[in-house]
């Protein structure tokens, strides 16, 4: 979508810390709160609703009069701020109600061959509803919008009992057996994600949890965590660890797979399994013993999960992943919405916000490590690992560290105006970051370089705790986390 003149003039706006090898950041928070200043004295407001099976999102942001230059500034604003609550918790559908031309806009927006159309392809399999068209409705009276709800889901935190545990990543399948919240046994088992045979996956999965379930005197639960989203019954209704199975073959042999596998290994015995990012949060109120935490894991991509002030989930899907973060029209594409969108978060806060930068560093790189090589531009994560390698590798070198610690420089203002946008939306108090790319001093670099931004441009968060991921949570925390969300009856 091309930024109509009168959004760049409200919208584009450089940060006080700068991003040291991406010079045209412009960060949506930076860009949100000059229209809030610029639109305040405005009459009309644009208010929607986001309607999903268990809640409703609502918004409301004062806008510019329709026929005036700066509605097609409000127009697209409005347009990145449905889009972000969308991955925040999904939606079935877009109610809208406000002046006519906005409406109209987004709507065409919001439709199939309109601006949106991933999003509203995309949400009728993330809601488990494959057949149910994402509908979008202009209504005349606020009266006619659905209230604002959320379903709060309460998970298991003890691991008491014999369970296995499972984590589903994009390079890995974790298996881990714990009993009476002792860990007994893990493993790591590299697998394909990019297989479109749904057989190679479920028989992968469950060669991993027999091996490690053999270490346990009987299976009393089994928790699980995943990439996408998994319904409230334990469905696989949208995870991007099985990119390439054929639509009418994931909802026949992938929907239901952590089902399938529990029942083969274990008979009926208590399933629950929820979003990878989400167990994280699980895990960091258990470390923390608090609440309104916020987990980023930034590995192959950035996964995150919140916990409220109780220490429960929200309902939401938490795919931050999919969330713009950079307003520069100049921003990467990524290879998940096969270029819908630019300054999606995917190219900032996992590890291909580090390998696009890598060059400008002056890592020593073989040529199809160089973004926008199109070995980098793939949905596959193995180059993108290996340049991670290099990136860490080249850091312990005196020579050339003082340039290459720009690129956590870089990641660290990003991580920092984001955290700034999540605040708007969630409470945060504290925030988990663990994953590959906060490994090492760089990682150090990249926190540093986020609280500075906090402290600089967002003093209201600058409270916030930040903790990061050691060997015992990373290993212990997060498995006990997954083995602990089915509940057991105490005996």
């Amino acid at each position: 979508m091309t930024m109509p003149s009168s959004a760049m003039k409200l919208l584009l706006l450089r940060p006080k810390v700068p991003a040291p090898l991406d010079p045209n950041f412009c960060p949506v928070i930076l860009g949100k709160r000059n229209y809030m200043e610029a639109a305040k004295g405005c009459s009309d407001q644009l208010q929607w609703a986001l309607p999903r099976s268990d809640g409703c999102a609502r918004y409301s942001m004062p806008v510019f009069p329709d026929g005036s230059e700066e509605a097609e500034a409000s127009a697209y604003l409005a347009g990145v701020l449905i889009q972000e609550m969308i991955w925040q918790r999904s939606a079935s559908g877009l109610i809208l109600c406000g002046p006519s031309g906005i409406c109209n806009k987004l709507k065409a927006d919001f439709s199939v061959g309109g601006t949106y159309e991933f999003e509203v392809t995309s949400m009728p399999n993330v809601c488990g509803t494959p057949d149910a068209a994402f509908t979008v409705t202009i209504v005349s009276s606020t009266a006619d919008l659905p209230p604002s709800k959320d379903t709060p889901q309460v998970c298991g935190k003890d691991a008491s009992g014999c369970r296995l545990a499972f984590d589903l990543g994009k390079s890995d399948i974790k298996t881990v057996a714990v009993q009476d919240n002792v860990v007994l046994d893990s493993k790591e088992t590299e697998w394909d994600v990019t297989n479109p045979d749904p057989d190679y996956h479920f028989y992968a999965i469950l060669a991993a949890m027999k091996d490690t379930a053999a270490k346990l005197p009987k299976i009393e639960a089994i928790g699980g965590s995943a990439t996408g989203t998994i319904s409230p019954d334990n469905g696989a209704t949208w995870c991007d660890i099985f990119p390439n199975v054929p639509k009418d073959v994931y909802q026949e042999k992938v929907v239901g797979i952590f089902r399938r596998l529990a029942k083969e290994i274990a008979g009926d015995v208590p399933l629950k399994v929820i979003n990878d990012g989400e167990v994280t949060a699980l895990a960091a109120v258990a470390r923390i013993k608090s609440g309104n935490v916020l987990g980023i894991s930034m590995g192959s991509s950035e996964g995150a999960g919140y916990a409220n002030e109780d220490g429960n989930l929200l309902g939401w899907i938490n795919e931050l992943c999919y969330i713009k973060l950079d307003l520069n029209p100049e921003a990467p594409t990524d290879p998940w919405t096969k270029g819908a969108h630019t300054g999606i978060s995917h190219m900032y806060l996992g590890q291909r916000g580090a390998t696009k930068l890598a060059a400008k560093a002056g890592v020593d790189l073989p040529q199809n490590y160089i973004y926008p090589h199109p070995d980098m531009c793939n949905i596959k994560h193995e180059d993108h690992a290996q340049c991670l390698k290099l990136i860490q590798k080249a850091m312990t070198h005196p020579a050339k560290q003082q340039t290459v610690r720009k690129i956590y420089e870089t990641i660290g203002v990003y991580l920092g105006y984001a955290l700034a946008q999540y605040c708007e939306f969630y409470k945060i108090d504290h925030v988990m970051i663990l994953g590959r790319v906060s490994k090492g001093c760089g990682g150090d670099i990249m926190l540093d370089t986020a609280k500075e931004v906090l402290t600089t441009e967002f003093p209201e968060y600058a409270g916030i705790t930040f903790h990061t991921a050691d060997d015992h949570f990373k290993g212990v925390g997060q498995c006990i986390a997954a083995a602990a969300l089915p509940y057991l009856p105490p005996k």
